[in-house]
């Protein structure tokens, strides 16, 4: 007996079979990390672009929380390029602007002046610009308040470093407001470098000196190491990373680079997730910054290319090879078997 199928009824089993595939497709993606990459010519547009395009994962999160604290990157508190630029805290106060209305705490714990970075980099009229929120500027060493962890020192010893309690804290939405650059010790640096080097305090003016940011360089594996165990135990309250990568670092970052115009925004409830797309555009081997595969195989967040579902831009169109910090041979000694004492780097 033959079946004669009508053009109907041929065209219907295809367009079923289609949306049955778009629905695979659809549901694969959702069990993915969520990472958006933004490419346009005005850094703050591309930051509220950047949120806006994954505004379904934040915006339950965000209402959950009692406050949202931004911690932009002040590893220099005098050169722009090397800092979080006022323009994209300005693209991320412009998402926030119509779906929060608690306090907002710029908060930073630079290795330097926290509120002369504030002052050079113009933070100051953020507070009056966005009134409608309670906007404050925090300097994390000043504050004083902290927990501690315990890291390995330069001699494999575990030795004690104070962490600002303010980005542990579990009623906070916690943003990191990274930039896209080289790093002198692990690489790159961006999201969650920015939170794990960024939360160790040092001394309040007008006390003896100390710096447990510099626990963290006791050689090249307990560096990485370091920043895996504090990116463990920050994680829990962790909103959003966004990478400012309108104008990256390349050579000798995090400090001393040049800039190159990547023209990016990356952001993504996954820290992991957002610093491997922001790897990628930025043409280095993702075999390279141990803190970040680390971080995956820990289960911090998602490094694995396949398990990431991007928003936006296709990482072959943006993606601009930068240039190693001179450095690179040695911060790659943390490979393989250790044969000799690591080098102190950064």
């Amino acid at each position: 007996m033959s079946v004669t199928l009508s053009r109907r009824t041929l065209f219907g089993s295809a367009a079923g079979l289609l949306l049955t595939r778009k629905s695979l497709s659809a549901q694969a993606d959702a069990q993915k990390s969520a990472v958006s990459l933004v490419k346009g010519e005005d850094r703050r547009a591309n930051i509220l672009a950047s949120l806006q395009a994954i505004d379904d994962q934040l915006a339950p999160q965000l209402k959950r929380r009692k406050s949202v604290v931004i911690k932009p990157n002040l590893v220099s508190t005098n050169r722009q390029l090397a800092a979080t630029h006022a323009d994209a805290l300005r693209g991320i106060l412009d998402y926030l602007d119509t779906r929060w209305r608690g306090p907002v705490y710029i908060a930073e714990s630079s290795a330097g002046d926290t509120l002369a970075g504030y002052d050079n980099f113009k933070y100051a009229p953020l507070v009056n610009e966005y009134s409608r929120m309670q906007v404050s500027l925090v300097d994390l060493n000043e504050e004083a308040l902290y927990e501690t962890i315990h890291i390995l020192n330069g001699d494999l010893h575990p030795q004690p470093v104070r962490l600002a309690a303010r980005l542990l804290d579990p009623d906070a939405f916690v943003i990191s407001a990274g930039v896209m650059k080289t790093h002198n010790v692990v690489v790159a640096t961006m999201s969650i470098k920015n939170m794990a080097l960024g939360a160790p305090l040092h001394n309040r003016k007008g006390e003896a000196r100390w710096n447990d940011k510099r626990v963290y360089h006791g050689g090249v594996r307990q560096t990485h190491y370091g920043i895996v165990r504090t990116a463990e135990r920050m994680k829990a309250n962790w909103g959003v990373a966004v990478i400012d990568g309108y104008e990256g670092m390349e050579g000798n970052g995090p400090a001393s680079g040049t800039a190159v115009a990547s023209r990016v925004a990356i952001a993504s409830p996954d820290f992991v997730a957002a610093d491997r797309i922001g790897v990628e555009c930025m043409g280095i081997n993702a075999e390279w910054p141990a803190y970040l595969i680390w971080s995956g195989q820990m289960g911090i967040g998602r490094y694995d290319l396949s398990q990431i579902a991007i928003r936006g831009e296709k990482i072959e169109d943006v993606r601009k090879p930068y240039q190693m910090h001179n450095d690179i041979e040695r911060e790659l000694q943390w490979m393989g078997t250790l044969e000799e004492l690591p080098p102190k780097l950064g």
